[in-house]
């Protein structure tokens, strides 16, 4: 997981600062993208409907984050409240650097002549790219800790969190409101909020279980012996 954050923090900053000068190969690639995905949606209105129900309902930000809140709530009703603190304090920490970035960049979000859809504020990284690699890594970790080796459907929920994930980005700049590397940057820097979360989850796990020893609670945190 640690060279997980680094190569995805480092592929994150040199394309931020790639994006920042305008870098002409990159601005051009992602013109010749844009404008051939954007053909296609004007000229099939329906799958343009199709997406846009996507990108609003499934895939949205709050969707996910949503998604993100109710599993902390479960997580505290639990009593497993270090660990939805971590989930909640990540989802805002992510939120926080998407916007910051943002503002630190101020990228265009693309301009057509007969829009399909449209968005506000800057557009590096994408929010919908970025909320949903995060939310659902930060899941699938969390159902990682407690899945037991008898249960199915480990498959299913893998794939629906990478279809989710691949469908938020793709959307986005099919509808002409992201450019594909706003998409990239969003991943990346999602995923490093996913890893550098899990490494300081198992830091944190690591130091409360050497806390209890000292205390006296020989077997540590219960979600050591789980593990």
């Amino acid at each position: 997981m640690r060279s997980s954050a680094v190569l995805s923090g480092a592929l994150a900053l040199p394309l931020l600062v790639l994006v920042a000068v305008g870098w002409a190969p990159l601005l051009s690639f992602d013109l010749s993208v844009a404008e051939s995905l954007h053909r296609e949606a004007v000229a099939r209105p329906w799958l343009t409907r199709l997406h846009r129900i996507l990108t609003d309902w499934v895939w949205d930000p709050w969707t996910m984050r949503g998604l993100a809140a109710g599993t902390a709530v479960l997580l505290w009703w639990r009593r497993e409240r270090r660990t939805a603190l971590w989930l909640a304090g990540t989802m805002l920490f992510a939120v926080a650097l998407q916007q910051g970035v943002k503002a630190l960049v101020d990228r265009d979000r693309p301009r057509w002549p007969d829009p399909v859809d449209s968005a506000h504020f800057a557009a590096f990284p994408s929010g919908h790219a970025m909320t949903a690699m995060v939310t659902c890594g930060l899941l699938l970790w969390v159902l990682a800790l407690r899945w037991r080796p008898g249960w199915r459907g480990w498959g299913t929920l893998a794939g629906v969190a990478l279809v989710s994930v691949l469908g938020a980005g793709w959307t986005r700049i099919y509808l002409g409101v992201h450019w594909p590397t706003d998409v990239l940057g969003g991943w990346l820097l999602g995923w490093c909020c996913v890893a550098v979360a899990v490494l300081t989850y198992r830091w944190s796990e690591r130091r409360h279980a050497r806390t209890g020893l000292r205390d006296g609670a020989p077997g540590g945190s219960r979600m050591e012996r789980t593990r």
